[in-house]
């Protein structure tokens, strides 16, 4: 790739076409991998922190480091489980999205092992575009929510019924919305069921 092009793709945010070919690559080198192994090699690939969670006490340990390491003060969860995480790791939250918050704490749908991404819905961030949310948000899940593709992700989505405002984020940045401003930091705690 020319210079001028790694210029014009790091001044719009775009991925350099090396960055999506290594993804690929990578992929391709992985296809008769166990699915969780696959899909924490790639998203971590793409820019995300990757956290193996035996139980709920490792879980809560791993937020708690990550709250700190990061500075994070008050976080954006409406979710009453998760709410129930920040309460006892001792730290502020909102039940609505604030311009004050400086990272988010929630769930998912599922987990998408062909590329690395996260499948978010209104379920997991209410009515917000995933654009709004904190350039800093912590994903917990679960390893049953790892698929193998998209079109297996949709097919679960169509049998549970009513999921709306699907959108997928990736280690660095969305790739079904518009490129957010800032580079996000997403940290992924994936808890064995």
């Amino acid at each position: 790739m020319n210079l001028f092009k790694r210029i014009v793709s790091k001044l719009t945010n775009q991925p350099e076409e090396e960055d999506k070919q290594s993804l690929e690559k990578l992929g391709d080198s992985l296809k008769n991998a166990d699915l969780d192994y696959k899909f924490a090699q790639l998203f971590t690939h793409s820019g995300g922190f990757f956290n193996y969670c035996a139980d709920e006490a490792e879980a809560l340990q791993t937020l708690n480091q990550i709250i700190k390491i990061e500075g994070m003060r008050n976080l954006f969860c409406w979710d009453k489980d998760l709410q129930n995480f920040l309460n006892v790791v001792k730290t502020s939250y909102t039940s609505e999205l604030q311009s004050s918050n400086d990272a988010a704490f929630i769930s998912c749908e599922y987990l998408i092992a062909y590329d690395g991404r996260i499948m978010l819905s209104h379920n997991n961030i209410l009515h917000y575009h995933s654009s709004r949310l904190p350039e800093k948000i912590i994903i917990i899940a679960n390893v049953s929510q790892i698929v193998s593709n998209l079109n297996d992700a949709m097919s679960k989505i169509k049998r549970n019924g009513n999921i709306k405002n699907l959108t997928s984020i990736s280690g660095s940045q969305s790739k079904m919305d518009t490129v957010s401003t800032g580079n996000t930091k997403l940290f992924l705690l994936l808890l064995e069921d």
